[in-house]
Formats: C-alpha cells, sequence, structure tokens
C-alpha cells in the first residue's frame, strides 16, 4: 500500500481507520494525520479513544470535543531552523498554529489553522478557483508548502447537544436536554457513537477548513458497526415505534385514540411507567428534530461511498483480527466504499544478517547440542527458534487474506518495544505505514 500517494493525492479528503478492537486504530489514525500533515496537508484527526496517552503523544494537555492544533516542529514542515526534527516538541513551547515568530514581523509561520489566510504562508490553502478548497496541485513532501495537524476526541453525547440545539429552539432543546431518556440516549445507546461520529464526520467536511480528515471508528466489538449502527439508530430515532409511544400518536396513530392508551398501558408494565412517561415526554419534545436523522445518516453514509474517501483496515496478525478485517474488506467491496488497503500491525519480522536464515528446527537444534557448554547462546538460539515460528505463523495469515482478496494492497508495522507516547513515535508509525522500514 503507498500510504505516501493516498496522502499527498488531493483529491484524498477522507481516511477511515478500521478494525476490531485493540488493533492501533487510533495510532494508526494519529500516524497518518501527522504524515499528511508534515507533507504539507491541513489534517484533522478525530479519535474515539478516552485515553489521554493519544493527546501527550500530540503535545497536548487533552483531547475534547473541539479541534485542537498540535504544535508541530517548523524544521519537519518548513525546513526551518527553530526546534529539533526528532524531538517531537515545538520549537516553541505550547505554540500553536497562527502564532508568530518573535524573529518573524509579518507572521508568516509555518502552520496554518481554519479560519487563517492560506496566503500567508506559502499557499498552502490551494488553488481558490477550486470549490472544494483542496490544494491546487496536491501538497506534497519536500516542497514550501505548509501543513497544520489539528485533533479532537469524540464527545458523543456534546455532539448529541449540539445537534439538538442546532434543530430545536430553545425551550424545546432545554426539554429535550432535560430528559432522562434523552440522556441514556445520548451516552449509552446502542448505535449512539457510531451515529455521532459520522455526525461529527460531516460536520467538520462541511466546514472547509481542513483538506484531509482523518477517522479513528469507535471501538466496536465488530468493525461492521461503524457501518451499520448509525443507520439502525436513524431508522429508531426516525421510526413508527417512537411515534406510536408518543402521548396521541401523530399522522395515522391519532386515529387509534383510546385503543392507544391500552397498548401504551401493556407497555408501560413491561418497561415501566416512569420509563414510558419519559420516553413520551422525549418524543413529544424531540419531534421537530425527528426528520433530519436519518436523512443525516443517509448522508454522511453517501459520502464514505464518494470519491475522495479511502478506507484504511488496521489488523493485528492473529486469527480473529485477521477475520474481522476479511469481514469488513468483504463489505467495503459489496457496498462499493473505497479501501485504499490493510495494515498488519504489530509483526515481528525477522532481523537482517545471516541469523535471518537460520530456520526453528537448525536453531532448536543448536540449542541441544550446546546444552552443556554455552548457556547464553543456547538462550538466544531459542529466542530465535520461536521468533522464527511466530513470523511463519504471521506469514501464513497474511498469505490466507491475500489469496482470499488478492486486489487487498497491505503494508506491515512491525512491533515497538514500547507504546508511542510522543510525535517522535507517531512519526516512525508513520515512516513504517510508508514502507520507509522495509
Amino acid at each position: 500500500m503507498d500510504v505516501d500517494a493516498l496522502l499527498d493525492d488531493p483529491k484524498t479528503r477522507i481516511v477511515v481507520c478500521c478494525g476490531a478492537g485493540g488493533v492501533g486504530k487510533t495510532t494508526t489514525a494519529a500516524a497518518l494525520g501527522l504524515r499528511a500533515a508534515e507533507r504539507g496537508r491541513r489534517a484533522v484527526v478525530i479519535t474515539v479513544d478516552p485515553a489521554r496517552r493519544l493527546a501527550q503523544s500530540l503535545g497536548l494537555v487533552e483531547l475534547d470535543n473541539t479541534p485542537r492544533p498540535v504544535p508541530l516542529p517548523r524544521p519537519a514542515l518548513a525546513g526551518g531552523d527553530g526546534g529539533d526534527p526528532d524531538s517531537g516538541r515545538p520549537d516553541v513551547e505550547g505554540r500553536g498554529p497562527g502564532d508568530r515568530d518573535a524573529e518573524d514581523p509579518d507572521g508568516e509561520d509555518a502552520r496554518v489553522g481554519p479560519g487563517e489566510d492560506a496566503a500567508t504562508v506559502g499557499g498552502s490553502g490551494g488553488d481558490t478557483d477550486d470549490p472544494d478548497g483542496v490544494p491546487g496541485d496536491g501538497a506534497h513532501g519536500g516542497d514550501d508548502r505548509a501543513g497544520s495537524l489539528h485533533a479532537m476526541m469524540l464527545d458523543m453525547k456534546r455532539t448529541f447537544d449540539e445537534v439538538v440545539r442546532r434543530h430545536a429552539d430553545p425551550e424545546r432543546a432545554r426539554q429535550i436536554l432535560a430528559n432522562p431518556f434523552y440522556q441514556t440516549l445520548s451516552t449509552s445507546f446502542s448505535g449512539t457513537q457510531e451515529y455521532m461520529a459520522m455526525e461529527k464526520l460531516g460536520q467538520l467536511r462541511e466546514s472547509g477548513d481542513w483538506d484531509l480528515i482523518v477517522v479513528d471508528t469507535p471501538p466496536s466489538r465488530s468493525a461492521l458497526d461503524f457501518l451499520d449502527a448509525p443507520k439502525r439508530l436513524g431508522r429508531f430515532l426516525d421510526g413508527k415505534l417512537i411515534r406510536f409511544l408518543s402521548p396521541a400518536g401523530s399522522g395515522a396513530f391519532r386515529l387509534l385514540g383510546a385503543g392507544m392508551n391500552v397498548v401504551g398501558s401493556v407497555v408501560g408494565k413491561i418497561v415501566g411507567t416512569q420509563f414510558l412517561n419519559d420516553l413520551r415526554s422525549f418524543v413529544a419534545a424531540f419531534d421537530t428534530v425527528f426528520g433530519g436523522f436519518q436523512e443525516r445518516a443517509e448522508r454522511t453514509y453517501r459520502l464514505l461511498r464518494a470519491p475522495g474517501t479511502a478506507f484504511v483496515v488496521v489488523a493485528v496478525p492473529d486469527t480473529d483480527a485477521m477475520r474481522e478485517a476479511a469481514f469488513f474488506v468483504e463489505r467495503l467491496d459489496r457496498d462499493s466504499m473505497p479501501l485504499a488497503g490493510l495494515v498488519v500491525n504489530r509483526t515481528h519480522p525477522l532481523p537482517t544478517g545471516p541469523g535471518a536464515e537460520l530456520d526453528a528446527e537448525r536453531a532448536t537444534a543448536a540449542a541441544v547440542s550446546l546444552a552443556d557448554s554455552h548457556p547464553l547462546a543456547v538462550a538466544a538460539l531459542r529466542l530465535h527458534a520461536e521468533r522464527v515460528r511466530t513470523r511463519e505463523r504471521e506469514r501464513l495469515l497474511c498469505d490466507r487474506m491475500s489469496s482470499a482478496h488478492p486486489k487487498v494492497r497491505v503494508t506491515e508495522v512491525a512491533a515497538r518495544a514500547e507504546d508511542v507516547h510522543d510525535l517522535a513515535g507517531l512519526r516512525e508509525i508513520g515512516s513504517a505505514l510508508a514502507g520507509e522500514e522495509r
């Protein structure tokens, strides 16, 4: 998979990182966003990872529902002489896009954020004749175009609240936000997180502030939930069952009259009278917001199928994760969604040199023969044999995937000795994704 070609292509506007939970989607998304920014794109990363680790690795105190600028070393972006390009730290502590350098009276900083004049940073905003605001000839590494990176962590309740406030009058919005059923729906209802991830993606895309959006999908039980859950929630919110439970019904349900009260009484015995009353109050107040949910879900779903969107499936080399990746690849193909490729994360390639030619059987035999005289050599040989067997298992899984899906492009990222905790670590992951370690 040619990651740099994907990120450099100005037609690539959205990259969605998908996969089972615990395979490294968040780190992959952050690394892709950082690499894109350092190659000249105005990138924003949406993460749903509740851990602070990602914020710390990006040099931020915390992430919230608002995109925050990530201070990037100037040399990595514009070839300046401030900061250490390998340190993962900004040249000025805590400085963000748009802040002026004391030695730069014109404020022509190497970074640009949403709402700033792109012309002041060497034309990073691209051709003004482009209706989508895509950089004119691509944003390639090595030229004088400046990029920027923003990051945010999805707050599904806050995003849901924003939708309510946008589509309801202030009094109706107050009633909805205070309703107990809504509070449950907006924080823990199945599918809400995936729906709100799509809602936020649509908002960022419509803003036009960034030319590349990288999405870290929610840590669902199944990767397919990202595609399925928003439609399920949209159908629920727009569904006849919810309207049926409204105080007087709506449309044809008004004709049911007393019959509805009887059914409501039965339902109340099942779910509880208070719950039913809360649900009815919610539906009565939520009526003006109903219509847009399914429509917005479908609009964002179409956006995911449109040219300019690319899916990157992330997996680790174990049976369950690779099976999940295969299911997702098949689903994307069935729905005509663009797949950029598969990232096999945390692999264990053999070290280069003569030792790589030593197979597990010969290493084990040599360890047995040296058991009484060279304990350190024996330990090293047994570790090597185990590493070779691990690599063989990984290759078998990857070969099965390639055999079943020969058109899927694959890149590997070797396991690290420690977790990524700074920009330098993310930069290393980005280099591995681009194949620079091979």
